[in-house]
């Protein structure tokens, strides 16, 4: 099982900011200051994990609604989309 099976993104993102929090607080021994800095590497990947995931599902979602808006399978093409500047609505980037 992976780190991000068992933590939700929610989850590692508040104890990697608590991690950061105590870190620069100070005060802390040298093997404490490195056990903490291990385990916020580690919150770090797991929230880079779930971003990547997510990022993978909205580009799945939008190649697949991009696909149907073209005239693809049951599509009706994409006229009518823009809006008032002429911009398509999916074309903002986050």
């Amino acid at each position: 099982m992976t780190d991000r099976e068992s933590i939700s993104y929610e989850q590692a993102r508040d104890e990697l900011a608590a991690v950061v929090r105590r870190l620069e607080a100070g005060g802390l021994t040298l093997e404490q200051s490195l056990d903490l800095w291990e385990r916020g590497e580690k919150l770090a990947a797991v929230c880079a994990e779930w971003l990547d995931g997510a990022r993978a599902r909205l580009t799945t979602a939008m190649a697949a609604r991009d696909s149907t808006d073209a005239g693809g399978p049951g599509g009706t093409g994409r006229a009518g989309n823009a809006g008032k500047d002429g911009a398509d609505a999916h074309d903002a980037t986050f």
